[in-house]
């Protein structure tokens, strides 16, 4: 399977539109979403083109290709929007035999890892991208496709067939792992 993975949407959807672009033109299976769907949160300035309800509308049609967990953002009320669950601090894939753990990063992260052996660590809620093999794991932070931090550009992952590859929003490829 070939998992497009992102976090920190913040209800801006030109970003999340040329995320779902990326997703259609590379023929991923699953869309993986870290947390920090609809809201922009109170620290966050307002993002452009916000549109929480045209994103619920554009996810919502492709619910059953969607595994998402809860970011700090994330609320009862969003998940009234939303028709595939995001209330769940976490969530768990086994792929081929490796386990995917999937996190917003405000619970679990590289420096609290979950109890139990994975393969893999996926988070985000930082808006710093990272792809670093440690502590007998792949550890991949998403950044944030709408508010990324210390200079960094707007970025995203995909995993597929154990390699994890973080892209720019623009679709250019930052580093494989």
């Amino acid at each position: 399977m070939k998992y497009l993975i992102v976090s920190d949407i913040h209800g801006s959807l030109p970003a999340l539109e040329k995320v779902l672009d990326f997703y259609k033109e590379q023929h991923c299976n699953m869309m993986l979403i870290l947390g920090d769907i609809l809201n922009y949160g109170p620290r966050n300035s307002i993002p452009e083109g916000i549109n929480p309800k045209e994103i619920a509308n554009r996810l919502n049609e492709m619910a059953d290709s969607i595994i998402a967990i809860r970011g700090n953002c994330d609320s009862e009320v969003d998940q009234m929007l939303l028709e595939f669950p995001i209330l769940s601090d976490y969530a768990l894939i086994v792929d081929n035999g490796k386990r995917l753990f999937l996190t917003h990063g405000h619970i679990y992260n590289e420096d609290k890892l979950p109890k139990g052996k994975h393969d893999y660590l996926f988070y985000g809620h930082t808006h710093l991208w990272k792809l670093e093999r440690e502590k007998g794991m792949t550890i991949c932070n998403t950044g944030s496709i709408t508010f990324p931090k210390g200079g960094n550009l707007p970025t995203f992952a995909v995993y597929e067939n154990g390699k994890v590859s973080v892209y720019e929003l623009n679709g250019t490829l930052l580093k494989e792992c």
